[in-house]
């Protein structure tokens, strides 16, 4: 009770830190793990009894034989109440709690009282030479058969007989051996009761302690407030912010790009311009120039004139087809990008980013004060629960019943070595329990030694030729070895018959009354009968610990939770008293925190992701035209051939026809123009070549660039502006949802504390299981595994070898008459005539002479 008081008192001073409603969070946070350590204690929580278990075990099944009968439970409860009438329930007792064990025990009676008078009678009809007494045999050709069943029988019987012997002196040994360990057994379980007092108030600091893991625990999240907050709220920002940035950051891009490429098209242009022209006009020199030489009288000759007209007809197509005066320039789009240019968009994108990455920065800078200021709360906080324990009078409270556990262990030790004396032989005290069953032990052993050493005896010394009168000495000291058996049986089995009644009328009301009801838990049930041991209290237990009598707290639930090693507070259904489930909550216990967290004010500058000049950037660049730019025109005109003819070729074949003609100027003169073609195509075509397929080539990445420039604009303008109205109006819901998010994590490392602590408290705290372990030694070990059991295995074997002495009686008796040397024998005469063996004649024989039988 002692210990229960401090307990409630614990619960009391700790209301103050706990609130009214339940903790609802379910959040289980990492790392954070919090066990009791566990308590070791000295006693074994089970039996084992060893090999002797399984004899144990079969001297209960042959008493649940002998008594069939369910548990007395009625007649217990009227003892308890008081109510019990000898005379009225004497039938009942006789028909329901013990007709078996009377029967047996008036059966053992009848044995204890017959056994002296029919030795007594015996023993007189043998001096009358009747019983067995004359000592004549009677030859008859059975003889030799029945002396070996006897002597069969009578080997078989000791063998059983000393098995039951064996069982005596095993059970008394056992008794001896486990007595002596009673002191060890009832240190141990003062030890592990002490253990759990001295346990509780360092189980009341351990739990009180743990307060640092969770403070430790926020301590770190404290600390990192800007990975926690910051990077929470710059994750959700970001799937909405940085695609948008990105398009404009790669709006700008190619914008320069495009603005590079316009340029570096439009001087291409203004060359190609140039170089055609200029082409044109060398190739109308050239073909003026060939005309006047083809104007040679030369080509007026027949032999001359064919080739100088196939010449002047391929003068035709000597002429430049490329032209780019039509093609307009791209001034004007270039000058309208280098305006749009002058605005940095890429720095824009850049700052808005840096904008979104200082959030986490921002955030621990605003919350430096909180942390500072909500650190000084929890270490108050923790002081204050460290300052709980202090305020337990524990000490004072676990005193007393350390005192009652005292006064109860010297209570033992003073009646302990008295009961020591009775069971066990020390210090040279004549009666002790064990010296008798010793004594018991003894007696039938030395009626067993003298059937087995007549055995022996009558059996080596037996001689089959010899007659009955002239047996030798050996045979004849057997079968007086076994009547001195037969008359110590008679002499002592009514006084060992004695000892086995009454063990096991006291083993067997033990086992039934005390021991079997105790294991399979029917004696708390009957305790736990409602209005027993109290007339106004439905349950006493209740009554006398929560002074609630009508709260169904039953001695076997509290022992069965002892035994599963639940805390006093589960056992005892202490919520009755105080409902720590409804007290150990989150919302008073840490009302400072709380409060400290709703002032954790965090607010986040609108983040503008373009500013205006960025904006109208934009929607010039929407407008710009790059994408209505008549890039077929462009394409069509690189595409040409700057010639009509290639000049190679053409040369080539010029070249072909000049060599046809007779040497002179003309040859000379048309091979020079020849020369001259050529170096135009190399110098000039070619060049206008690779411009124009530079140019075509920048123009069609242009066109790509720009295709659907319009609506990709408008579609980053769309979405920039939608990304800018969620920052506007979700920026600070989102800050204070993960505030309130950070907030509920810090609660719940002591939510989950508290959850611990009520768990601990209703489950772990103060576990009762040495409470049941010492019911269980005095009880279930030390009474009926250390006395009742081997007593019962005991009077077992004992009866077992004294009821067996009625039947070695009988046929030691039977086979001594086969050992023993006869005072006359059976005299046979034969006629040797008629061979017929003629009727026996006693002859009384004083002295050894031989006698032949006829076979």
């Amino acid at each position: 009770m002692a210990l229960l008081l401090g307990f409630l008192l614990l619960l009391g001073l700790c209301e103050d830190t706990m609130s009214e409603e339940p903790s609802s969070s379910q959040y289980h946070p990492g790392g954070l793990e919090f066990q009791l350590p566990p308590t070791s204690y000295q006693t074994s929580d089970s039996y084992d009894p060893g090999p002797a278990g399984l004899f144990f075990h079969i001297v209960r099944l042959f008493v649940q034989i002998v008594q069939p009968n369910a548990f007395p439970e009625d007649i217990l409860r009227k003892i308890i109440q008081k109510k019990f009438d000898l005379s009225k329930d004497m039938s009942q007792i006789l028909t329901d709690l013990k007709i078996g064990i009377i029967i047996c025990a008036a059966l053992g009676l009848l044995f204890v009282t017959l056994m002296p008078l029919v030795g007594f009678f015996f023993c007189l009809c043998r001096c009358c030479n009747k019983c067995g007494g004359e000592m004549h045999q009677r030859q008859k050709r059975s003889g030799p058969f029945l002396k070996k069943c006897y002597s069969v029988s009578l080997l078989v019987i000791c063998v059983f007989i000393s098995i039951g012997i064996i069982y005596g002196f095993a059970a008394n040994q056992y008794m001896r051996t486990r007595v002596e360990e009673t002191r060890k057994l009832s240190d141990s379980n003062f030890n592990d009761l002490r253990t759990l007092l001295n346990v509780v108030p360092g189980q009341i600091d351990y739990i009180l302690d743990q307060f640092t893991h969770p403070k430790e625990k926020a301590f770190e999240d404290l600390d990192n407030i800007n990975s926690l907050v910051g990077d929470s709220i710059y994750e959700r920002l970001k799937p909405k912010v940085l695609p948008v940035l990105k398009d404009i950051k790669d709006l700008a891009k190619d914008m320069k790009t495009n603005r590079d490429t316009l340029v570096q098209v439009n001087s291409v242009l203004t060359d190609m311009k140039h170089s055609s022209a200029y082409l044109r006009t060398s190739l109308r020199d050239v073909k003026t120039s060939m005309e006047q030489t083809l104007t040679d009288p030369q080509c007026s000759l027949p032999a001359v004139a064919p080739t100088c007209n196939s010449i002047k007809k391929s003068l035709s197509v000597l002429d430049g087809s490329a032209n780019f005066d039509h093609l307009p320039s791209l001034d004007g789009h270039i000058t309208q990008l280098d305006g749009l240019l002058q605005t940095d968009l890429s720095s824009l994108v850049q700052k808005a980013n840096e904008s979104l990455s200082n959030i986490p920065e921002e955030v621990q800078n605003q919350t430096r004060d909180f942390i500072t200021e909500f650190k000084k709360t929890l270490n108050s906080i923790q002081s204050d629960v460290k300052n709980i324990s202090t305020k337990i009078p524990i000490q004072k409270t676990l005193s007393s019943f350390v005192r009652y556990i005292n006064n109860s262990e010297d209570y033992i030790l003073h009646y302990l070595p008295t009961m020591e004396e009775s069971l066990l032989c020390c210090d040279d005290v004549p009666a002790h329990v064990w010296l008798v069953c010793l004594v018991v032990v003894c007696l039938l052993t030395l009626i067993l030694t003298f059937y087995l050493l007549g055995l022996l005896c009558g059996t080596l010394g037996y001689d089959q030729n010899a007659t009955p009168t002239r047996r030798g000495c050996v045979s004849n000291t057997g079968g007086l070895l076994l009547m001195v058996g037969v008359g110590f049986s008679f002499f002592f089995s009514w006084i060992v018959m004695t000892i086995v009644v009454l063990t096991f009328v006291a083993g067997g009301n033990m086992e039934t009354l005390v021991c079997e009801p105790y294991r399979n838990k029917k004696l708390f049930q009957v305790l736990d009968t409602p209005y027993l041991l109290n007339e106004d209290w439905k349950y006493y237990l209740s009554g006398l610990v929560l002074n609630k009598p009508d709260v169904n707290l039953t001695f076997e639930q509290v022992y069965s939770d002892c035994k599963e090693n639940k805390g006093l507070y589960a056992a005892l259904k202490l919520d009755h008293i105080y409902n720590v489930s409804e007290q150990l909550n989150i919302t008073k216990h840490t009302g400072d925190i709380n409060s400290t967290l709703e002032n954790m004010n965090i607010r986040i500058e609108d983040i503008e992701l373009l500013d205006k000049t960025g904006m109208k950037t934009l929607m010039d660049l929407r407008s710009s035209g790059i994408d209505d730019i008549d890039y077929a025109a462009y394409l069509n005109a690189t595409e040409r051939s700057p010639t009509r003819v290639n000049l190679i070729s053409f040369a080539n074949d010029t070249r072909r026809k000049a060599n046809q003609l007779p040497s002179g100027r003309l040859k000379t003169s048309l091979k020079s123009h020849v020369d001259t073609l050529i170096n135009i195509h190399q110098n000039q075509v070619v060049p206008l070549q690779n411009s124009m397929s530079t140019m075509n080539k920048q123009m069609k990445r242009l066109h790509y660039r720009t295709s659907g420039l319009k609506v990709r604009v408008s579609t980053t303008i769309f979405f920039l502006n939608s990304t800018q109205d969620f920052l506007t109006s979700q920026l600070s819901e989102i800050v204070v949802e993960e505030s309130k998010q950070f907030g509920s994590k810090i609660i719940s490392y002591f939510e989950w504390y508290l959850q611990w602590v009520e768990m601990t408290i209703t489950q772990q705290f103060a576990a009762c299981k040495p409470a049941a372990t010492a019911v269980d030694s005095a009880v279930n070990v030390f009474l009926c595994s250390y006395i009742v059991d081997p007593l019962n295995l005991f009077w077992f074997g004992m009866g077992k070898a004294t009821m067996l002495l009625l039947p070695a009686v009988i046929f030691a008796v039977k086979l001594a008459k086969y050992f023993r040397r006869m005072y006359s024998e059976d005299v046979y005469e034969d006629d040797p005539v008629n061979k017929v063996q003629s009727k026996p004649r006693v002859q009384t024989v004083p002295r050894v002479q031989t006698v032949p039988m006829k076979k």
